[in-house]
């Protein structure tokens, strides 16, 4: 069953027991713009308990707020009840809802007006008490109501409103901006986690370019990511950077990177050169050109900061800060011994990852792929087993020769794996024959 057939079957349901059901937000505007939504949601009269009782498959993810998740056959979709929000303490949630017969008043609490939209399957006749449609045509961004109060109940539609006027190219409604770049410097009341998960979509739904400068326009990239906006105006070797500032050359990278990228790279692509602005020096003061030392050292640390302040978790934090430290790396292959090439190539989701990040960061510079294309050759034509070959010793066999387990045994076997890459050591014999010459047993 498919999420949009669960949805038809609640409406049908809750419709033959006497109660209004309509789809509803941004389903319905998918909808109406042709696009198939990724996910279904019900809105209705019925209360909580009521609908739990009609779908006993149904979840309490959120009855306090009148939310019931029904799950059949694979599929799932949130029916919520018609209600009003009454204060907001906490910026998220509202402290008490009113439950209405009313899908007007249901929609007046809700964001934005293409996703205050109502949609009855039966009739396919649509609710708009709000002129969704009419922005919809106009490709505009408008909040419901008062936007002060909007984003008072939720600082994080702020950003949303960013991410759907990025993802359908709509400009936002001059009230609602303005009330967007008034209240930027709230934004930071949003949990972490929550900003997290907004702002990867924000790199990751296509449009991440127009995203992050609509960021900028607003306030909202200062107040949220003060470390992105610093590498305004930071400019660049031109040999090298052609294109101009490090802000500029980020968003030619945001521009080309791929929808539905992994988030690891999405990140890496935002933050490998979050280390460049503190590291800036100028023409004059190298003697030669601009040049950002060690900015990749300084932006792996900086982007592990970052990433705890948002609570990525550790495997996430791991990958991006492998990413930052080591994208400078490329320009060194081709001087690289297979060892060190091989090691190299050996990094945790490196053609996924690695290789994808240098070529965007290539594209929107330079332009030269040629440490790229050197690379993917050196990956297609060397057998997998060189590049990762099975150990020609083990712990075991150094113990066998009198060695006590200790920082020597990293060390030695270190060695041994360092020249089986480079091609010095490939038999066992060779490789014992090596380390009684090199290493004395204590």
């Amino acid at each position: 069953m498919t999420p949009r057939e669960l949805a038809a079957d609640i409406c049908r349901k809750l419709q033959a027991s006497g109660f209004k059901a309509y789809l509803v937000g941004g389903c319905v505007r998918d909808l109406l713009l042709g696009r198939e939504p990724e996910d279904y949601d019900v809105a209705t009269d019925a209360h909580p308990m009521r609908v739990q009782e009609l779908f006993p498959s149904s979840v309490d993810v959120g009855a306090r707020f009148g939310v019931i998740l029904v799950v059949e056959n694979g599929a799932q979709v949130e029916v919520a009840t018609f209600r009003s929000d009454v204060g907001y303490s906490d910026g998220r949630h509202p402290d008490r809802v009113e439950y209405s017969s009313s899908p007007e008043e249901d929609v007046l609490r809700r964001d934005f007006t293409i996703n205050g939209l109502m949609l009855d399957l039966d009739t396919q006749q649509v609710l708009d008490f709000v002129g969704g449609r009419d922005d919809l045509q106009e490709h505009i961004i408008r909040a419901i109501g008062p936007p002060d109060l909007r984003f008072r109940e939720d600082r994080l539609r702020m950003v949303r409103a960013v991410r759907f006027a990025a993802r359908f190219g709509y400009s936002i409604d001059r009230a609602t901006f303005q009330s967007i770049a008034a209240a930027a410097h709230h934004i930071t009341a949003v949990s972490a986690e929550r900003l997290r998960d907004e702002i990867t979509k924000l790199l990751t739904e296509g449009k991440a370019r127009r995203a992050f400068e609509l960021l900028d326009q607003t306030g909202l990239l200062k107040a949220s990511l003060p470390e992105i906006a610093a590498m305004k105006g930071v400019a660049q070797p031109p040999e090298f950077h052609p294109e101009g500032d490090v802000w500029i050359h980020t968003l030619m990278m945001l521009e080309n990177l791929p929808p539905r990228s992994r988030a690891t790279l999405a990140w890496a692509v935002l933050l490998h050169d979050v280390g460049k602005p503190p590291t800036f020096k100028s023409a004059e003061e190298t003697g030669d050109r601009i040049r950002f030392d060690g900015h990749a050292e300084l932006g792996a640390r900086m982007a592990v900061a970052i990433c705890r302040r948002l609570r990525f978790s550790v495997s996430d934090i791991e990958q991006i800060e492998a990413l930052v430290a080591n994208h400078l790396r490329f320009k060194d292959v081709f001087q690289m011994r297979p060892a060190t090439l091989k090691r190299f190539v050996r990094l945790p989701g490196f053609e996924e990852e690695h290789l994808p990040l240098h070529r965007l960061d290539c594209l929107a510079s330079h332009g030269s792929l040629d440490a790229y294309e050197f690379v993917r050759r050196f990956l297609q034509e060397t057998p997998p087993d060189e590049v990762r070959p099975a150990r020609l010793l083990t712990g075991e066999d150094l113990k066998a020769m009198g060695f006590r387990p200790g920082p020597l045994f990293k060390e030695i076997l270190q060695a041994v794996e360092e020249g089986q890459l480079d091609g010095r050591l490939t038999r066992r014999e060779d490789a014992l024959d090596f380390v009684r010459r090199g290493y004395q047993n204590t």
